[in-house]
């Protein structure tokens, strides 16, 4: 009996479609209990999303265009972040996630100095949220303590319940059934996720096209992010 592949998630973003709106970054906010940052450690550079939107502008006023580009873990197959983590907090698992154990981390940060894309966090305080937004915890994700990176996760949590559900329902597990909260909350559907592995599926199509990139490939991290650049 041939063994079942693993799917290898993926996600693709179209710029073209993309307005910088940052609903993304409100639905991951809400999905993955991200915390808010206090006045005085933002002040401090320590603001945390796990998805923000990069700002680009060409020309000279008045005829300035401007590029949006979300940007969060890039879930690389050579991350740099890895083989730093001297307690093996990260790593990537069968289905080309770059995992992080929250349990197991000590807090050291050579993931973060090591990651080129900056989008790792550490935890410099224990999370707070004031009244009453403590009340929309995601009962599915867990409450990250002090001292411990976090990042975007390809909402987990998602691909899990989606793997079970179809379990449940005996049948395969479709194009689509899953969906990361950014992919689900852009009002402009410039988000697509799913296996990459699977040429009929919506993001091995995007990636495939003509348009695609990488960011920051020449680095060598393999990331499995792709960016369909804007047209002319």
């Amino acid at each position: 009996m041939t063994e079942k592949k693993h799917p290898q998630w993926a996600m693709a973003i179209d710029l073209d479609r993309c307005t910088g709106c940052e609903g993304c970054v409100v639905a991951c906010h809400a999905e993955n209990n991200v915390p808010l940052t206090s006045p005085d450690e933002a002040e401090r550079g320590r603001m945390k999303h796990w998805i923000r939107i990069d700002r680009y502008y060409e020309g000279t006023f008045p005829d300035i265009r401007v590029k949006y580009r979300p940007v969060m873990c890039q879930q690389c197959d050579d991350a740099p972040c890895e083989p730093v983590c001297p307690v093996y907090a990260t790593y990537q698992n069968e289905e080309g996630l770059n995992v992080q154990v929250y349990n197991r981390c000590v807090g050291t940060r050579y993931c973060a100095n090591n990651c080129p894309y900056t989008v790792r966090y550490f935890n410099y305080e224990d999370p707070f949220w004031p009244e009453p937004l403590e009340l929309q915890h995601n009962p599915d994700v867990s409450i990250r303590p002090g001292g411990v990176m976090e990042k975007c996760t390809f909402c987990l949590q998602r691909i899990q319940r989606g793997k079970l559900e179809s379990k449940e329902e005996n049948r395969e597990l479709a194009d689509g059934d899953i969906q990361p909260a950014c992919v689900q909350g852009c009002p402009a559907e410039a988000m697509a996720f799913g296996d990459i592995a699977d040429p009929e599926s919506k993001v091995s199509r995007w990636a495939g096209s003509g348009r695609s990139t990488q960011l920051l490939d020449e680095l060598g991290t393999k990331p499995r992010v792709f960016y369909l650049e804007k047209g002319a």
